[in-house]
């Protein structure tokens, strides 16, 4: 159905007429339409990249010295992925690193925000140091320098060594914040000379929800009702983990400001999902449900890292079952980021529920809130592929005032951004990516209204350079602006909307 409409959609709007010749490749972008945006309408100094996790990737995942994560393990448990995939292989960045660099350059993208193995580093979380694995980061690091791309490095992306998991259950022991801070300083000695943007993980919401409250990502832990899980507490787990996060994030800002930022002179920070919860009506219960959504999602990792402590709704709905921090945590916490980064995507209507019913404990359900996607019988925007995601630019906008208004106006990135196709297109189909150009478009406006009102926003990563592996999804979907064949030797095609970033980002002085 997806598939039909997209063509459908195509056929009221022109197509990229590729031009034959030297560069057969190259396609005529002149009717492409940036919506009057260009790189002058952001901030002198802004940046614009793309972003991919090493998991999703990389490849090589038994190889080459790596040690397995958990989603090494996870994705063997038949009927997890979609697809039945894996990501032994994926796109072979691993290998083909320079190419995709390469077209990051061709596109005048700026940055590349990738991720580090951590058990590519230490297959077994600690000890042993795999130097194979170092020698790739600092090749790919070595030739983003080279073709004058900034590399920006995440640390960590959703893959726990799994021989911590087995060793002592991974984020739920507090070993593991010794443990995250050793690997990242490690990172700090050995590439910190190079990298000057540091962010320690990616969406820990995503990695403590998801992992311990449904079980519907590694380690795939929660209560038997909530998820088929074997083990777990979706009652207690997701905010143990949150906690741990929260600690070994902070433990490894502590020591790279201490040993490292002032001779390395970067600059370290923390990757948070938002979305935008808005109101269903302006009823005060409506109102305060979405506050309420805010507050345990984002707020449960950026209001102790603002402010020294849980949000208070949190507080008090979660009561004995939240973890606390002690005097010395708190002086470590607050305070512990020099930027910090946003990924938004979507926005979603908020209701208080309309029946008090018994439900289990679980951190989902303490939110005590409702989700609608219609609002007066209108969808709250264009759906994409996944069923999670609708295209709202008017909720980026939204999100990044609120962290202003309510966080101090910190340091922002905006660090994922982006949608998704079916996986199941052909190349002709799959190329000519005209709803991503649009939302890219609706979304890019909404960035730069907040930076004229004061949203202190200095970068923009589009999510992702390549189609890749999606988790649970597999290749069952497709977010990359450059289209992967992987039919036919993992070629690369760049999509319609990888050539309108290029024409986006042209610099003017060329």
């Amino acid at each position: 159905m997806r598939a039909q409409m997209l063509f459908f959609f195509l056929l009221s709007v022109p197509l990229i007429q590729y031009v034959h010749g030297d560069d057969a490749s190259v396609p005529d972008i002149s009717d492409l339409d940036t919506g009057g945006l260009s790189r002058d309408s952001f901030p002198k100094g802004f940046v614009f990249g793309t972003a991919s996790s090493a998991y999703q990737v990389e490849g090589m995942a038994d190889k080459a010295g790596r040690g397995p994560s958990i989603w090494d393990v996870f994705v063997k448990i038949p009927g997890i992925i979609a697809d039945n995939s894996t990501a032994e292989v994926t796109v072979d960045q691993y290998h083909r690193y320079p190419e995709d660099i390469d077209i990051m350059k061709k596109m005048n993208f700026d940055a590349y925000r990738f991720s580090i193995s951590w058990s590519r580093i230490f297959p077994e979380g600690t000890g042993k140091v795999n130097w194979e694995g170092v020698a790739y980061y600092n090749r790919l690091i070595n030739y983003m320098i080279k073709r004058g791309i900034t590399p920006y490095a995440n640390l960590y992306h959703y893959d726990l060594p799994q021989a911590l998991e087995e060793k002592y259950l991974g984020l739920l022991n507090e070993q593991v914040i010794e443990d995250f801070a050793d690997y990242a300083e490690f990172c700090f000695k050995q590439f910190g000379d190079r990298v000057k943007n540091w962010m320690t993980y990616n969406e820990p919401r995503v990695v403590a929800a998801l992992g311990y409250d449904n079980g519907y990502f590694a380690p795939g832990r929660c209560t038997k009702t909530m998820g088929n899980c074997t083990a777990g507490d979706s009652a207690t787990e997701p905010y143990i983990a949150a906690h741990n996060l929260i600690l070994s994030h902070s433990l490894a800002v502590q020591r790279y400001r201490e040993k490292y930022q002032k001779t390395q002179n970067g600059r370290i920070g923390i990757l948070l999902d938002f979305v935008w919860y808005e109101p269903l009506t302006r009823g005060k219960l409506d109102n305060y449900a979405a506050q309420r959504a805010r507050d345990f999602h984002v707020g449960w990792f950026i209001h102790p890292l603002t402010y020294g402590e849980y949000p208070r709704t949190i507080q008090e709905i979660v009561g004995d079952r939240l973890p606390k921090f002690t005097a010395e945590q708190v002086k470590m916490v607050k305070g512990a980021y020099d930027f910090v980064g946003i990924n938004q995507y979507t926005t979603y209507y908020i209701s208080h529920p309309q029946k008090n019913e018994q439900k289990v404990l679980a951190y989902s359900n303490d939110w005590h809130a409702d989700f609608n996607y219609y609002k007066n019988g209108k969808i709250i925007g264009l759906k994409a592929n996944s069923y999670w995601l609708y295209d709202v630019p008017w909720g980026m906008y939204k999100a990044l005032m609120y962290i202003k208004e309510r966080y101090g106006n910190p340091t922002v990135i905006l660090s994922e951004n982006g949608r998704d196709d079916p996986g199941n297109v052909t190349i002709a189909l799959g190329t000519q990516d005209t709803l991503r150009i649009n939302y890219y478009r609706g979304y890019l406006h909404q960035l730069k209204k907040a930076i004229d009102d004061g949203a202190n926003v200095i970068g923009y990563f589009a999510w992702s350079i390549v189609d890749n592996f999606e988790w649970r999804s597999g290749y069952s979907l497709r977010f990359g602006i450059v289209y992967i064949d992987y039919k036919n030797n993992l070629t690369r095609y760049p999509k319609m909307s990888a050539y309108w970033f290029q024409k986006l980002l042209a610099r003017s002085n060329n």
